[in-house]
């Protein structure tokens, strides 16, 4: 068996330099991805770097301009019962109070599930229709990343070696947010997912923005679809077509979940669904 280095150092800067020093060495976070993989002999890293002690990577803080900043080793459950978010906003503790289990949940971090991309996960398709950024820390520095352009492909982020996410930035949101995902059971991944944010009032949908998860290498997002809502009456026929464009987008896979074309026959209904719920009482 191959010897593997631990080192649980106590500030940002103490991970920076091991990480950079030695590439084939693997942060520690909650360990809800690292670990299984470890098991199955799937990583064989030099060492482990142990990000518990990092206090720079902790807190959930409401700026003053209504911006909301997540450390890195947040775990989802804190997450799910923080007070920092305001309305579109909400979509967040949304998606993190389903994830998975509880255990999965009190373990679990958002930077870990970032840096992992999994895109049949749920934060890549809530951060993307949060528009939230990616802080990332490395050697030359921090410097962000929107999530649309953080999720590369399957399991593919926009880290470089050496680079450790720090932190999400979830800006000011209007109206309401929701997190719907349709899974099997509660704690298996979603067989689909929508992150919603839409101002509706009075009949009219003034703001929406829409990202569908777990039909495609990252998270979908149809600008045109969000044009053809903003601004005009909610009426079935338009969220349906805003639906459809999703679908038209979206490449999922078949797996034991369900069917490509299973997944695209239902997104327009999941659209419609969770735009009625952040439309609701």
């Amino acid at each position: 068996m191959t010897s593997v280095a631990y080192h649980r150092p106590a500030d940002l800067a103490a991970v920076l330099a091991l990480l950079a020093a030695d590439e084939e060495a693997r942060p520690l976070a909650g360990g809800q991805t690292l670990v299984p993989m470890l098991n199955l002999e799937l990583l064989a890293p030099t060492a482990i770097v142990s990000l518990i002690d990092v206090a720079e990577l902790r807190g959930i803080r409401r700026l003053d301009d209504g911006t909301v900043r997540i450390g890195a080793m947040e775990t989802h459950a804190r997450i799910a019962v923080s007070d920092a978010f305001r309305d579109g906003q909400a979509l967040i503790p949304d998606a993190a109070r389903q994830i998975a289990s509880p255990a999965i949940r009190n373990f679990g971090t958002i930077g870990g599930a970032c840096a992992h991309g999994d895109p049949a996960s749920d934060w890549p398709a809530a951060l993307v229709g949060a528009d939230a950024t990616i802080e990332i820390a490395g050697r030359d520095g921090i410097r962000k990343v929107a999530a649309e352009d953080f999720f590369l492909q399957f399991l593919t982020t926009a880290l470089e070696p050496g680079e450790l996410v720090t932190a999400i930035i979830v800006p000011p949101l209007p109206g309401r947010g929701r997190y719907y995902r349709f899974a099997r059971v509660d704690s298996d991944y979603p067989i689909l997912s929508i992150a919603c944010v839409a101002d509706i009032a009075g009949g009219i949908c003034r703001f929406a923005r829409l990202a569908a998860g777990a039909c495609g290498p990252t998270p979908v997002r149809v600008a045109a679809a969000e044009a053809l809502l903003a601004g005009r009456p909610r009426d079935a026929d338009r969220v349906r077509q805003a639906g459809t464009m999703l679908a038209e987008a979206a490449e999922p896979i078949d797996d034991v979940r369900g069917s490509a074309d299973y997944r695209r026959r239902i997104l327009p209904g999941l659209v419609a669904r969770v735009l009625d719920e952040v439309a609701g009482p």
